[in-house]
């Protein structure tokens, strides 16, 4: 009797275990769960614009202070402002590097899924576009990096060589003549594109915009090939009006923030960054309408202050001052209030908002930068991230035609910068609108002089950059051209004396990519410091 109800025991669960595994699979499987034949790798352009546009904090802390285009007087800032280290100053050195591929991350993984697919041929070729967009920077803050392997940890590649600089600009450029001359706008119109809406034309404008700024950065180390690719990138068609400029628009109140407003909400940031003198003294200098249009003078200090709708800053032009670069609030030789010309404070608001005695030095004007919505306060509100503009692209035309290669008239791409650059600044937020007519007498009055030619050029690059907040372009422009010639802050306990031509790598390298890392820091004839230099900046 017992032997049968074991056996009938046994009878029954072999019947239901039958039972559950005849749907096992189908059962087992979440049908939320994607694949790569399902998925739409349209979603992942998005990602990627996005990501790549938000490198705020490493480029506000560091190259706007570097560049001179911003000046501070408190400890955070001091790591840019005066080359020092302190707070959190080996995770912002790897921002660049971690921002960017994981920005990568997201174009090649496009690339993967839509690569030989005839109804995402477009879409591949964009995600080469962004692939080239974002490593440039990377390359140009580090030097030697990867490429050729990375983004491949799904084909097993989980420690990707650093490829040489020079390797890097040879693919760079071949990728997007490849790319670029592909697009076809018969062809699939992306439907995840925060920056041209799949507008293929734009993009291919876009693209050989790029290949402009990419060759231009070769001038000092290969003019030819340079001149190759800024005479191709011009033939095939270059961004043609302020409507071409690319950038991103952020959504704060989904949880797409712009970086560097969200920098500037922290710790009181507010009354911690100043317009440099370096670069209002310039603008005065030529009378330049966009001093209004970007800077004011604070109402008082602190964050309460600032964030008060209804102190809004004095933006009236004789007013405006740059701050040094260089002091602090220490009290010694170095103290704010020992700078020439110091302007004084002014008042608290209230009792628990202290003041600051650098009030009357010229900020960035909350209502342009730091909200779309025409609001002064910036909690909430989103904001515009510039990637490449058209008066940047007509500059380096300029430039190019000013060495007598075949890319146009240098007057005439130079004249369409300095209006483009006015105007372009109201794409951020219409409160930065320059007078029409203003624009008009300013780009009559300034033409661009052949002996002078190239300064001209590259100080209006920095202006642009500078008031547009586009800190990478603008450091890494300034390496490349040398102007402004800027002189180097002199401070106690900096990493260096001379203003940094690239950022070191990250410290987790050492851990996570030994090897590679060994072989980048062996390019660098100085070793891996700020005062090496990359590749190209001979």
């Amino acid at each position: 009797m017992k032997k049968k109800l074991i056996y009938s025991g046994l009878c029954i669960a072999a019947s239901l275990f039958a039972g559950c595994t005849k749907d096992f699979t189908k059962i087992n499987t979440d049908p939320n769960k994607t694949s790569a034949e399902v998925f739409n790798p349209n979603f992942l352009l998005a990602q990627a614009e996005l990501n790549y546009s938000q490198t705020g904090y490493s480029q506000l802390l560091f190259q706007s202070m570097w560049s001179q285009s911003l000046a501070s007087t408190f400890g955070y800032y001091g790591n840019g402002d005066k080359y020092t280290q302190s707070g959190s100053f080996n995770d912002y050195v790897g921002r660049v590097y971690s921002e960017g591929y994981g920005a990568e991350t997201y174009a090649q993984e496009m690339k993967n899924l839509t690569e030989g697919k005839a109804a995402y041929s477009n879409l591949n070729k964009i995600g080469t576009i962004m692939k080239v967009l974002i490593l440039q920077r990377v390359t140009d803050t580090y030097g030697d990096v990867p490429y050729s392997e990375a983004g491949m940890a799904k084909q097993g590649i989980f420690f990707p060589k650093f490829d040489k600089q020079q390797d890097i600009y040879t693919a760079m450029l071949a990728d997007l003549d490849a790319a670029v001359s592909g697009l076809d706008a018969a062809k699939d119109k992306p439907s995840s594109d925060l920056i041209y809406g799949g507008d293929i034309a734009k993009w291919k404008r876009f693209g050989y915009s790029l290949m402009l700024r990419v060759a231009m950065r070769l001038t000092k180390v290969d003019a030819a090939t340079a001149q190759k690719y800024a005479e191709k990138a011009y033939a095939g068609g270059t961004m043609a009006s302020v409507d071409d400029n690319a950038k991103v628009k952020t959504d704060n109140a989904n949880g797409y923030s712009n970086a560097i407003v969200n920098a500037l909400l922290t710790t009181d940031d507010f009354r911690e960054v100043r317009w440099s003198k370096t670069l209002i003294d310039y603008m005065k200098s030529t009378t330049d309408p966009r001093v209004s249009a970007i800077a004011e003078i604070a109402a008082a200090n602190g964050k309460a202050a600032n964030e008060n709708e209804s102190l809004a800053g004095d933006n009236t032009y004789s007013k405006q001052l740059g701050m040094p670069n260089g002091y602090d609030l220490n009290g010694g030789a170095t103290d704010i209030s020992k700078a020439s010309g110091y302007p004084g404070a002014t008042p608290a608001v209230s009792a628990t908002d202290a003041p600051a005695p650098l009030g009357k030095y010229s900020r960035p004007r909350l209502q342009v930068y730091y909200t779309s919505s025409g609001s002064i306060n910036p909690v909430d509100k989103s904001t515009i991230n510039m990637l490449l503009t058209y008066g940047e692209t007509e500059l380096l035309l300029a430039e190019a035609s000013t060495r007598n290669w075949n890319t146009g008239n240098a007057a005439t791409h130079y004249a369409n910068a300095l209006a483009a650059n006015m105007k372009s600044i109201a794409q951020i937020n219409s409160a930065a609108t320059v007078d029409a007519a203003a624009i008009t007498a300013y780009v009559a009055t300034h033409p661009l002089v052949s002996a002078t030619a190239l300064q001209q050029i590259n100080m209006e690059y920095w202006v642009e950059t500078s008031t547009l907040f586009m800190f990478n372009e603008n450091w890494t422009n300034w390496r490349r051209s040398g102007f402004p010639v800027l002189t180097p802050v002199v401070y106690s306990a900096q990493f260096d004396t001379q203003i940094p031509r690239r950022v070191i790598y990250p410290i987790n390298l050492s851990s996570t990519n030994p090897k590679g890392l060994a072989s980048g820091v062996q390019s660098l004839s100085g070793g891996d410091k700020f005062s090496s230099r990359v590749w190209w900046d001979k």
